[in-house]
């Protein structure tokens, strides 16, 4: 088998369990002691920090709609799911493949810790210029193919602000994720509870603001200065062989140089789908309302999915071979098997169930308090809002179950390739279901408050 995992087979040899007393435990030993209350208070804190994030982000976004950048290049939004989605390509998958080196003792020496953040990190710079420019590029066939023309000072702007969004973006919060990280291991904290949602506590509003501020500002450059966007997007091209050079020195990091890319660049184009799905719908004045809850159920979707992908793939790093699986997971298996047993991830997928109708409850009173506080959202807006953000959720964590068994199956990290692909479905659900829920909503002609 060809193994893509972070930490190498020899580590699990100190850390694995005989297999008849594996399979009698069913698999957890290994993994740290945790009780129920411990882990719903440290899921819950970042959970509600992320969620506050999401609606920061989504008023933002309602506010900006009107620039003129906005208004002359609609296929910006385009660009909004998947450059917000490069958190879960990125910041995400980072926080869960650092937590699981945490949980499995490879930052315990100090020079390895460091080699494994720089080589991460450098990784981390290299994947979002390319995928910067692959959303700027997908944006542009997308707009497209809706539109019929594509002026290419459009195509210009387009991927300078995505390139130019992605990179700062992804340094400021990768460094913030790495301070997270080893703040939870010395504070005993499990991080695989804390780093995923705290990578995306603010990283949709940070990534929204430079989003915004960016395409603003080449917008004022595109009439007289044209040269500025190609110089920009020169200066981050001319930097992609250091990164490629520092990431090559870490054996874990240099794996991923060469087989992470499918699933980055996999997400990045589900989530532009769901980005012309937002720009087509926010295009329709009846429906424009879409653009303040976008963020939310698509943050809190991807959020809540991270935490249990997380968790089940350092379960398996810390009790199995890579290849092997649990006894009751080695067939595809019935969706209610994700809610239901005696493990701990079977108790956090309940947890995180739960979690959503109070928590979205909280985010849309948040939402109306902060938008001025005149109305209430009308009770068939919350029944129709929290049943699409219950399907969601619902959906992702019974594939995710699915999803992570199977990559470890076949050998590859699910650190590195399920969180990708779990956001990315998360935001194509969550701006679909959206969608049809304002459609809905606007077909019966409730206005959403009352």
């Amino acid at each position: 088998i060809e193994t893509d995992s972070l930490i190498p087979n020899e580590l699990y040899s100190g850390s694995r369990l005989s297999g008849s007393t594996r399979e009698k435990d069913g698999g957890h030993s290994g993994a740290p002691a945790e009780s129920l209350c411990s882990m719903v208070l440290q899921i819950l804190v970042p959970f509600l920090l992320a969620g506050l994030g999401t609606v920061s982000a989504g008023i933002l976004l309602d506010l900006v709609q009107n620039w003129d950048v906005f208004q002359e290049i609609p296929e910006i939004f385009i660009l909004v799911p998947a450059v917000l989605g490069m958190k879960g390509n990125l910041e995400m998958t980072l926080a869960s493949r650092l937590s699981t080196a945490v949980n499995a003792g490879k930052m315990e020496s100090t020079r390895e810790k460091w080699m494994l953040i720089v080589g991460n990190l450098a990784l981390k710079q290299l994947q979002a210029t390319v995928l910067g420019l692959l959303a700027s590029l997908m944006a542009t066939v997308l707009g497209w193919m809706a539109e019929g023309k594509m002026p290419f000072n459009h195509i210009v702007l387009l991927c300078s602000t995505s390139v130019s969004t992605a990179f700062v973006a992804s340094l400021l919060q990768g460094v913030i994720m790495v301070g997270v990280i080893i703040g939870s291991k010395r504070m005993g904290i499990n991080p695989d509870n804390v780093a995923t949602p705290m990578a995306a506590s603010f990283g949709d509003l940070i990534t929204l603001a430079l989003l915004a501020c960016f395409s603003q500002w080449f917008y004022s450059f595109l009439e007289f200065y044209p040269y500025v966007l190609y110089l920009v997007d020169l200066c981050y091209l001319c930097l992609i062989p250091v990164w490629v050079s520092v990431s090559s020195k870490h054996p874990a990091t240099n794996i991923l140089l060469r087989s992470g890319w499918e699933p980055i660049i996999t997400a990045m184009v589900i989530s532009s789908i769901g980005g012309l799905i937002l720009d087509k719908t926010v295009s329709d004045p009846n429906l424009a309302g879409i653009i303040l809850y976008a963020p939310v159920i698509n943050g809190i979707g991807g959020n809540l999915v991270s935490i249990q992908s997380s968790r089940i793939s350092t379960n398996l790093h810390l009790n199995y071979s890579p290849g092997e699986l649990p006894a009751d997971r080695r067939n595809c298996h019935n969706p209610c098997h994700t809610f239901f047993g005696s493990g701990a991830n079977h108790r956090s997928a309940q947890v995180l169930l739960l979690l959503v109708i109070p928590g979205q409850l909280i985010f849309v009173h948040t939402i109306h308090v902060m938008k001025g506080g005149h109305t209430l959202p009308s009770p068939l807006f919350i029944v129709v809002f929290l049943s699409a953000s219950l399907i969601q959720v619902f959906s992702l964590l019974c594939i995710a179950d699915c999803m992570v068994h199977c990559l470890w199956r076949k050998g590859k990290d699910p650190d590195s390739y399920s969180i990708p692909y779990l956001t990315a479905l998360g935001d194509l659900l969550g701006t679909a279901l959206l969608s049809l829920a304002f459609l809905m909503l606007w077909c019966i002609g409730d206005s959403g408050s009352v």
